[in-house]
């Protein structure tokens, strides 16, 4: 039977080496499935065309060759608007859209979870019941909104919706009723705060792991987005739906297609990297574990 034991101060569960052998091969034979995927994608897309079509696929190349990524930005650059103006549009709505939402979704968090005032309950029960629904149900009713706003073909129909996801608003809510302290709140405002400055010098660095969350996971759908049905004009559409359309060209464009999909997740996973620590206290702290 496993005995808790110290370890620089800190109590620890006492395992026998065999225990701990046999929990980090686990992990290891884990984390190298998780892998698989991303190291799949990465080898295909240094592989020649005739091996691209080998069956059954292979794990590992013959003739690594770099041509794949030499094709596909001879493509990017050959289209009538320029590889610039499309990863212009992607970081700009990823990280417009990205900020805006954190922004928003705290400050309403912060107000639900710690400002009293009539109606509170039931807003939050409606932001509850919106996770339930899909974004293609409210397809319709979004581009008639869009259209009397008149943001159709523009970025604001592409950031706006992201400002608006309920998605982050309870997460955000959920861990500040956890993680923020109603008493030190109230000694911020008795020493003379107002709510904005208790908000943002108190209870933000409180729920950073939150926010980090919530970054990670609005960024990669804002990276990844492909077309909308807001964008008519090619100037205004994102590098995902570029690549698509030019990798779509068949058999011969199989290589650039597995260079493109290596570029597309570069930056998702240096988001993750760098924040992915955080996503585990999160969940644990927002209710949505299971």
């Amino acid at each position: 039977m496993a005995k808790l034991r110290t370890r620089n101060h800190k109590v620890v569960l006492a395992r026998s080496a065999g225990g701990d052998t046999g929990i980090s091969i686990i992990l290891i034979i884990l984390g190298l499935f998780m892998f698989l995927p991303m190291y799949y994608i990465i080898i295909q897309s240094i592989k020649p065309l005739d091996e691209l079509w080998m069956f059954p696929p292979r794990f590992y190349v013959i003739s690594p060759t770099f041509k794949n990524y030499r094709d596909l930005f001879t493509l990017m650059n050959i289209s009538w608007v320029p590889f610039s103006r499309y990863i212009f549009n992607t970081l700009l709505t990823s990280v417009a859209g990205t900020f805006g939402h954190l922004l928003l979704a705290s400050m309403a968090a912060y107000a639900m979870a710690k400002i009293k005032f009539p109606g509170r309950d039931g807003m939050f029960q409606i932001v509850q019941l919106s996770l339930m629904f899909n974004s293609t149900v409210t397809a319709i009713t979004s581009f008639i909104l869009m259209a009397n706003l008149h943001w159709l073909d523009t970025y604001w129909a592409l950031i706006v919706p992201a400002w608006c996801s309920s998605l982050g608003l309870y997460l955000m809510k959920q861990f500040m009723d956890t993680n923020v302290n109603d008493s030190v709140l109230e000694s911020a405002r008795l020493d003379g705060a107002g709510e904005f400055r208790t908000f943002w010098t108190i209870a933000m660095p409180m729920v950073k792991p939150a926010w980090l969350t919530l970054i990670i996971y609005s960024f990669q759908g804002l990276w990844n987005a492909g077309a909308s049905m807001y964008i008519y004009s090619e100037q205004y559409k994102s590098l995902n739906y570029a690549i698509g359309q030019i990798t779509a060209g068949g058999i011969k464009r199989a290589g650039a297609s597995a260079a493109s999909q290596v570029i597309m997740m570069l930056v998702p996973i240096l988001v993750f990297v760098v924040s992915q620590s955080n996503i585990i206290e999160t969940m644990g702290s927002s209710g949505m574990k299971d």
